[in-house]
């Protein structure tokens, strides 16, 4: 009896006990394993090359608008002139990340852009901390920031691709065609009335030089340009200028050469200037202050503060465009 007991017990230990307790110690011993999907993020980033440390730095495309806004036109303007600048910046940007690819362009292999004038100035945060006050950064930073953050992603595109958007201070009244002032034609980029820059600074500016020394850098720069005291007055002749007003060609000596040629030469704000001449010095009135293509900044700022808001800016400064939201 005893033996057939023990049987009984045995098989109820092989046929329910046993898979029971290996069925819980596999849960035990056994944690869930989460799959994870692989993370995809649609962030952008530019290639900035920095010229006093001469390194390139990888740096996610709205916090390089950020410090482009903060570098490249004054926080105290108004929002949408801010917004303008903030798309057009990035807009340089992509166009620049389009054109040289991962080669980054040839005046700094291996960035699209670097950090100063030769393509747009930008600046960190951490280092408009220096140089600007802690008012500044407290009042004006997040002003910035909101500009940049509500206007993520837009780019300016003329027929379905991302344009150059050149920009400058001041037009001077009017702005210039491209093909006017740099070798190619861009049909967005075409010469447009500027009337609200009357806050501009450099609206006009005046430079004094000595007769002589006018005489000593052209004949240092153009050789055969043969300007003398005696024939200084009889040799300078402005020959054209173009619908924005920028000296296009201009009589100088036995040399033909453009306001730009002068401009260069003599440091003036503008290629858009007269010259007077009084006993030993000369006078260049300049209007307006840099190439003069594009967005006029500080009429930017007077649009807006005359009820404009960023996309009327935009599409008067650079014709036949749309805003889209770069992918």
């Amino acid at each position: 009896m005893k033996s057939v007991l023990a049987v009984i017990i045995a098989i109820v230990l092989m046929t329910i006990i046993l898979p029971m307790l290996l069925i819980f110690s596999c849960d035990i011993a056994q944690p869930s394993i989460e799959i994870k999907e692989p993370q995809v993020s649609n962030e952008v980033f530019i290639r900035v090359y920095r010229k006093n440390s001469q390194r390139v730095e990888e740096i996610a495309l709205e916090e390089y608008v950020k410090g482009v806004v903060a570098s490249e036109m004054p926080a105290s303007f108004e929002y949408d002139a801010l917004k303008a600048q903030a798309i057009a910046a990035r807009t340089k940007a992509i166009f620049q990340k389009i054109k040289y690819g991962d080669a980054g362009k040839p005046a700094h292999p291996g960035a699209e852009v670097c950090d100063g004038v030769h393509c747009q100035v930008y600046k960190s945060k951490e280092q408009l901390k220096t140089l600007h006050s802690e008012a500044w950064m407290r009042d004006f930073w997040p002003k910035i920031e909101n500009v940049v953050e509500e206007t993520k992603g837009l780019v300016l595109t003329y027929e379905g691709k991302v344009i150059d958007p050149l920009y400058h201070s001041t037009s001077g009244g009017r702005t210039e065609n491209s093909e006017d002032v740099f070798t190619s034609m861009a049909p967005y980029l075409r010469s447009v009335d500027s009337p609200y820059e009357q806050e501009s600074k450099h609206l006009e500016d005046q430079v004094v030089i000595s007769t002589n020394e006018f005489i000593t850098k052209v004949n240092n720069s153009y050789k055969k340009s043969g300007l003398t005291a005696n024939n200084i007055k009889d040799s300078l002749e402005i020959l054209q200028r173009s619908e924005g007003g920028k000296i296009t060609k201009m009589k100088v000596g036995d040399e033909v050469l453009t306001g730009r040629n002068i401009r260069e030469l003599l440091g003036l704000k503008s290629a858009n200037f007269k010259i007077t001449i009084s006993g030993d010095s000369m006078t260049f009135t300049t209007r307006g202050n840099g190439h003069g293509v594009g967005m006029s900044q500080y009429g930017a700022n007077g649009m807006a503060r005359n009820g404009y808001n960023f996309e009327d800016i935009l599409k008067h400064y650079y014709r036949g465009v749309d805003l889209e939201e770069y992918r």
